[in-house]
């Protein structure tokens, strides 16, 4: 039987999924290359390859500029990929997520989007407040605001269809630093950092330009002091609780985490199972909270997380709920998936 060989994009300085693909390669005798998918070349370079991994990043401008296309090119070559198109098409994209979710009858928050300024003036005198407002890409609840009144909507609608809004939130990522710093969880000069970025904006921010053109808004959910992530790997998953900041309603990259699996809801797990049935995703977490009935509604989905903020789960459930407490390593997951499907 042929050795199925993988192709992976490793950057040394990286904290995405690579190094534990690599490790996991390693000790497992799988076969592997280190590639880079910067490279003109990168077609060439995984020819004698039978799957491309790339954990690609949204806040890095090269990854958004190409990293889909590169890899459903590849995936119609008849390689497996990782991400693969069902998995990555929907990745740092709230506006196409908004479509996928409601086609697939899934429970969502509801969503509205304008790409029209006046019927989105229009909208924001009749609807009700308070509204939440995202930028379509941005992770850790950048880029959302609470819109408290009609005054507020018009304001951000008017820059939406104007000059815009950058794609880095200054103001928000420093009082993001000194929150941290107040509450032990960063430096001083983590707080530096962010005041610098007050004046020097990020490669990212001056590479892709301001975000114009359309308006997207959220039911405000009132209620929720926390959100429950489920991430769904194959026929696996496993779960965090995050709080919201103090006096804020995001809960997304605050940093307070309860792994407690008693502090689950397990309607989430079961539904994260039941939409993936759906949307055949390979790796994808699904944020949730709670209606005014208690009812779970998903906020918004992603293929991507920060591994080592998943590393104190006390385990993982199957798809049939059952309960394993146990260490586990989900890069470890991906690579068994895929070759699974080699397999078949």
């Amino acid at each position: 039987m042929k050795t199925l060989k993988i192709a992976i994009h490793h950057e040394e300085h990286s904290d995405g999924f690579s190094k534990r693909w690599i490790r996991y390669c390693k000790e497992n005798g799988i076969e592997y290359k280190i590639v880079s998918c910067y490279s003109s070349d990168i077609i060439k370079q995984i020819e004698d390859c039978d799957i491309l991994m790339w954990h690609h990043d949204q806040s890095n401008y090269r990854d958004k500029l190409f990293a889909k296309q590169l890899l459903y090119s590849v995936e119609l070559s008849g390689k497996k990929v990782f991400p693969d198109f069902n998995t990555g098409w929907h990745f740092d994209d709230k506006v196409g997520q908004k479509y996928l979710l409601e086609a697939m009858g899934v429970p969502l928050v509801p969503s509205y989007v304008f790409y029209n300024k006046k019927e989105a003036l229009k909208w924001a005198e009749t609807t009700d407040y308070p509204k939440v407002f995202k930028l379509r890409g941005g992770a850790g609840s950048s880029n959302v605001k609470l819109v408290r009144n009609m005054s507020e909507a018009v304001m951000l609608i008017n820059k939406a269809f104007g000059r815009g809004f950058s794609q880095f939130n200054r103001w928000g990522h420093f009082k993001e630093r000194y929150n941290r710093y107040k509450s032990g969880r960063d430096t001083l000069f983590g707080v530096l950092k962010g005041f610098r970025r007050l004046f020097v904006p990020t490669e990212f921010a001056r590479m892709t330009g301001n975000e114009k053109g359309y308006a997207y808004f959220q039911k405000f959910i009132p209620n929720n002091d926390s959100d429950i992530r489920v991430i769904v790997i194959g026929d696996k998953a496993f779960a965090i609780k995050r709080l919201t900041r103090e006096n804020d309603f995001r809960a997304s990259g605050s940093g307070y985490i309860i792994y407690d699996q008693n502090e689950i809801d397990i309607r989430c797990v079961k539904l994260a199972f039941e939409i993936n049935d759906k949307i055949q995703s390979q790796s994808i977490g699904y944020d949730f909270v709670f209606d005014e009935e208690n009812n779970p509604l998903v906020v918004e989905i992603s293929y991507g997380f920060v591994a080592a903020g998943y590393d104190p789960c006390p385990g993982y459930w199957d798809r049939e709920l059952n309960w394993y407490q146990s260490p586990f390593n989900p890069q470890q997951w991906m690579i068994e998936d895929l070759f699974k499907k080699l397999k078949k």
